[in-house]
């Protein structure tokens, strides 16, 4: 294992290649949002990894006789427009390619396969306020960057994936969120969560319904500036912070006034094994919160199957 190389994906140094993407996905994940059936917790507006980059998997038009999908292609370097009546239209990902002007290029090749669909034309919670139709000036499509990403998150997928297929209960895709550029998996255990306040966004009030354990990783934004895995409990429970993670470098952060455990990008590079370190961290985070919450552990378990 000392032989497996990680990309070596940065933040600093990459804040306006890492912004130009995440708008591009929330363009297309927007897209996504208003033409696809409505699913709990906002699982069908995400995107999920695939062999070439990230794709929206099927989305249907036409009454539901129809369905397209939109592709980020990070080996031709491409977005990529199919639909199920054959049509393909792409276009080119580079370097001065602006955020409005990709939103326009989107639409018109979407009203000339006779999709009809209108998103609100804003980033979402990203202290933006111009439209993506006026936002001119971000325009730092990189490739080398695009590249190290989405091979990260492919490698991530597969750990996320392994790790998912240890739990009986109710857990969503291992998918990426365009909401805060985090591809996640998340666990339930099964009971309602306490009433979001009234005030909450309706983002929040949906995706924590009910009890869960949440782990992901995200790219880095200005609050942690480099890329980073994650786990937090839902309700958090007392003490959490107190409990021992895996590997020794991962930690508890404090995060909007809750703990979030830590493990950096960087310090998993440094470990022998990253797939087993990753694996660790996202099962002592797991038991962390699950313990404390009193989550019927046991139960939820799927055993090896030379065990069965």
């Amino acid at each position: 294992m000392k032989n497996v190389s990680l990309p070596d994906l940065r933040y600093v140094g990459f804040e306006k290649e890492k912004l130009t993407l995440h708008l591009f996905l929330q363009v297309v994940g927007k897209i996504r949002l208003k033409l696809s059936p409505r699913k709990n917790h906002w699982w069908y507006i995400t995107h999920y990894l695939n062999p070439q980059g990230f794709t929206t998997g099927a989305i249907p038009y036409n009454n539901g006789f129809s369905s397209f999908s939109i592709d980020f292609n990070f080996i031709k370097h491409q977005l990529e427009i199919a639909t199920s009546e054959g049509d393909f239209e792409l276009i080119k990902l580079k370097n001065d390619l602006s955020v409005s002007s990709f939103y326009a290029e989107v639409f018109a090749i979407l009203k000339t396969l006779k999709i009809d669909v209108n998103i609100v034309d804003k980033p979402f919670d990203l202290g933006m306020d111009d439209r993506f139709s006026d936002i001119s000036e971000i325009h730092q499509y990189d490739k080398s960057y695009a590249e190290k990403l989405w091979k990260t998150l492919l490698w991530t997928d597969g750990v996320f994936k392994e790790f998912s297929g240890r739990f009986y209960g109710k857990t969503c895709p291992v998918h990426l969120y365009w909401h805060s550029m985090d591809l996640a998996v998340t666990r339930f255990s099964g009971k309602k969560a306490p009433k979001m306040p009234a005030e909450a966004r309706l983002s929040d009030k949906d995706a924590y319904t009910h009890e869960c354990i949440s782990f992901g990783f995200w790219p880095g934004d200005d609050k942690v500036q480099e890329p980073a895995f994650y786990s937090y409990t839902f309700p958090n429970p007392e003490g959490l912070e107190q409990q021992e993670l895996q590997p020794k470098s991962a930690s508890w952060e404090m995060n909007n006034g809750s703990p979030m455990a830590i493990l950096t990008y960087a310090n998993l590079k440094e470990e022998e094994n990253p797939r087993k370190a990753l694996l660790d961290f996202m099962e002592s985070a797991y038991h962390a919160g699950a313990e404390l919450a009193g989550w019927p552990i046991e139960d939820l378990k799927v055993p090896d199957l030379d065990k069965l």
